[in-house]
């Protein structure tokens, strides 16, 4: 259980909630991930940020109704598509993974302790030290070694791995 009291583990099936996932990227929190959005979360943690071009392909992978936004509904059918496909799994196009490398600020393959307290104070959630001890804890890592990728879909309480 997280310190919300919510699982920390779930299936991603057809009703399963890829909300935090899709939450992390709607940076302006409002209900779909533009251009923008993916800009500024490349932004606050990449120094060059992501080129125009890795944007456009993302926006245009997921964004089904070519509204040119990515609402919820598509980005679960993206995700739930990758999930479901094992050839996508594991790719280097895989959109947590993504997100994983840019947390990962010395590319160490970990999210230290350091990288999880920067998002989280990036991403405007208040955040103890205390707070990411626990989520290194519950993600099964330790404080010198910090969290694997997927101690990080356990702390957004999501399962690729099966």
């Amino acid at each position: 259980m997280c310190p919300s009291g919510t699982s920390l583990r779930a299936e991603v099936t057809e009703s399963s909630s890829l909300r935090p996932a899709f939450n992390v990227l709607d940076v302006d929190r409002d209900g779909k991930i533009s251009r923008d959005d993916l800009r500024t979360f490349y932004a606050g943690f990449s120094s060059g940020g992501a080129d125009e071009d890795a944007i456009k392909s993302m926006i245009s992978v997921a964004d089904i109704n070519k509204d040119g936004f990515v609402e919820y509904d598509e980005f679960q059918r993206v995700l739930g598509a990758r999930r479901r496909s094992p050839q996508a799994r594991g790719g280097s196009g895989e959109i947590m993974g993504d997100v994983f490398r840019i947390m990962d600020k010395d590319g160490d393959g970990k999210l230290s302790h350091g990288d999880l307290k920067s998002y989280m104070e990036w991403a405007g959630f208040a955040a103890s030290d205390e707070d990411i001890r626990a989520m290194i804890a519950l993600a099964g890592g330790d404080e010198k070694g910090g969290v694997s990728y997927d101690g990080l879909l356990k702390i957004l309480a999501i399962d690729f791995s099966s």
